[in-house]
């Protein structure tokens, strides 16, 4: 079991911390209004009203020797920064931050953070292009240069194998998953599989590429 320090209870705050929690590790939550915490504190290990702003308040809390922490007040740069700084003084040695600008992440970066979460765009990239592919199911992307998706099995593979598609060659991209839709199981793709039509596949690679496969029919 691990230990997470949450530092903001709005949407994005709770909704990790309860995960965590339901995950089966020690979550130590934080925020300054008292309504929030209290409608939070049965879904984590503790929850604190408090300025999670400044060391002494995460120490006395308990929250050094936390496995890492996750500084979930966006929408207040100032706040979130001295959070940041409050964690990392602490010695917390993972430090996540969830942004809301590129000069946000610029900032949560060079202080420290280990990575930066920008939810909102995130999941506006996902949404413009599931809507935006007729065969494009989900779509997760990890940055800019790299995306995993599931897409339906395109009209030209239907019937040919992996091996003969060689798709790592032919649109730099790898299948990592199959769903048989049928039996509806979950394999890792072997080169001797037979695509058909009621497959789904979990693909991944560059979002240029991810594209390209997408507009194949």
């Amino acid at each position: 079991m691990s230990r997470f320090v949450v530092i903001g209870l709005g949407n994005f705050g709770s909704t990790i911390a309860h995960r965590l929690y339901e995950l089966g590790h020690e979550v130590v939550a934080f925020d300054n209004r008292p309504g929030i915490v209290d409608s939070h504190g049965a879904f984590v290990t503790r929850a604190i009203v408090g300025d999670a702003t400044k060391k002494d308040v995460l120490e006395e809390s308990g929250a050094d020797g936390s496995d890492a922490a996750i500084i979930a007040i966006g929408e207040d740069l100032g706040a979130s920064i001295l959070a940041l700084l409050a964690a990392r003084d602490l010695g917390i040695k993972s430090i996540y931050v969830k942004v809301t600008s590129e000069d946000h992440a610029r900032i949560a970066e060079a202080l420290g953070a280990t990575d930066t979460v920008f939810p909102e765009r995130q999941a506006a990239t996902n949404l413009a292009s599931r809507i935006t592919s007729t065969k494009l199911l989900e779509y997760t992307a990890y940055g800019d240069q790299f995306g995993i998706q599931e897409m339906a099995v395109p009209d030209v593979w239907s019937g040919k194998t992996l091996a003969q598609l060689e798709l790592p060659a032919t649109y730099k991209i790898q299948v990592v998953a199959i769903h048989d839709n049928l039996r509806d199981t979950i394999e890792v793709p072997q080169p001797t599989h037979k695509l058909t039509p009621s497959d789904t596949l979990l693909v991944a690679g560059a979002p240029s590429q991810l594209e390209q496969v997408t507009k194949l029919r």
